[in-house]
């Protein structure tokens, strides 16, 4: 990688850093940031065991548990056994914390979307032109996140 490609890189890496971070600020703050990432990689992902959504957000499967029971609590999670092996059970969504999650995605669309408004017509162009390379970096780091980690897999009911 040359020095430019370097100073690039590291130029949008610190561009979309702070974007990620302030977006993440101007969320509401009635969960943890950890409640939060859980409803999003059910949302994305599917019903899961404990010790995976433990595994995919970085904290320990008790953690998880006294986590899943609070969001359990609160109506967003719920628990059941796994139909092809009733010994295991797995958390999903329910109704609330599908709500939720798709209530707090629009809020954080619909804020950027207003600023979006206020740029110049060749800046929106810029931006939609960097659509494909976005989605192809989210896909990238997903893949870097999970790195030796079990793979969560998209669930296919193509509701993401």
């Amino acid at each position: 990688m040359s020095r430019q490609d370097a100073t690039r890189g590291a130029a949008i890496g610190s561009a979309l850093y702070e974007l990620a971070t302030r977006a993440a600020r101007r969320l509401p703050r009635d969960l943890s940031v950890t409640s939060a990432a859980t409803l999003a990689t059910l949302h994305r992902c599917g019903p899961r065991r404990i010790t995976d959504l433990a595994v995919a957000e970085g904290v320990t499967q008790p953690a998880m548990t006294v986590l899943v029971r609070a969001m359990e609590e609160s109506g967003l999670v719920e628990r059941r056994r796994d139909a092809s092996d009733k010994r295991v059970t797995l958390v999903s969504l329910t109704k609330a914390g599908e709500a939720y999650v798709q209530t707090r995605r629009q809020a954080g669309v619909d804020a950027y979307a207003r600023l979006i408004d206020e740029l110049a017509d060749d800046e929106v162009e810029a931006l939609t032109a960097a659509l494909p390379a976005l989605a192809h970096l989210a896909e990238l780091e997903s893949r870097s996140r999970e790195g030796a980690k079990r793979p969560l897999q998209p669930k296919t009911s193509g509701l993401n």
